[in-house]
């Protein structure tokens, strides 16, 4: 037996209770795939973009870190321009600090968005195995009692397919979501990570031109 026949016949065995998991499977596998390619791509576009604002960040050439700024969707681009915008009235380093913070406060959720059904949905696929195991064993000792001895053997043998296979199912599927759901959260915070060290270069940066203009005059 291949291994699609051993797939095949595994989901015949496993009855209708089957079926609500592999529902909660395939949204989740979508869910994870939607979030590995978003985190992916916001990863690269936030270091592009960092690699070409630093140059001019460095030199002092605000107007042209503005421009590549605002030109990007990069989460790191909205969050440099929030604190150039904040330079263009008077403050401290503490208000440019708050409203770097504030374009944080609005991109962090959309990073973390939708990652935590990952693991919601590791959690409720083990219920609805254990829940398919259940209805397996009642249907079977429910029927087994209402035959002749000569059938309930095979009966029996049966519906303990049924409940073994729903419960193998959610564990194979609820330990892999387990997993994504760690590397999603990880990715995630690393780019958070990122998003904070590109603010704090952000800050000590301008701070250092503010000084240096101020003691040439």
């Amino acid at each position: 037996m291949n291994l699609f026949e051993f797939a095949v016949k595994f989901f015949q065995d496993s009855g209708l209770a089957i079926y609500p998991s592999i529902l909660i499977m395939t949204v989740g596998l979508a869910i994870a795939i939607e979030r590995f390619v978003f985190l992916a791509k916001a990863r690269a576009a936030n270091r592009a973009l960092w690699d070409r604002m630093l140059p001019p960040l460095q030199g002092g050439k605000l107007k042209e870190v503005h421009h590549l700024a605002q030109s990007s969707d990069a989460a790191v681009g909205k969050i440099v321009a929030y604190g150039l915008n904040r330079m263009q009235s008077p403050g401290r380093r503490e208000d440019i600090d708050a409203a770097m913070e504030e374009g944080m406060m609005e991109i962090v959720p959309r990073l973390e968005k939708r990652t935590h059904y990952i693991a919601t949905f590791a959690n409720v696929i083990t219920l609805v195995g254990l829940l398919g195991t259940i209805i397996g064993l009642i249907k079977g000792f429910t029927a087994v009692s209402q035959v002749n001895p000569a059938e309930k053997a095979e009966m029996l043998s049966a519906s303990i397919s049924i409940a073994m296979n729903n419960t193998a199912f959610a564990l194979c599927v609820a330990i892999p979501f387990l997993l994504i759901h760690s590397f999603l959260q990880a990715r995630t915070s690393e780019i958070v990570d990122g998003l904070e060290a590109a603010k704090v270069s952000f800050l000590n940066a301008t701070q250092r031109q503010k000084a240096e203009a101020a003691a040439a005059r």
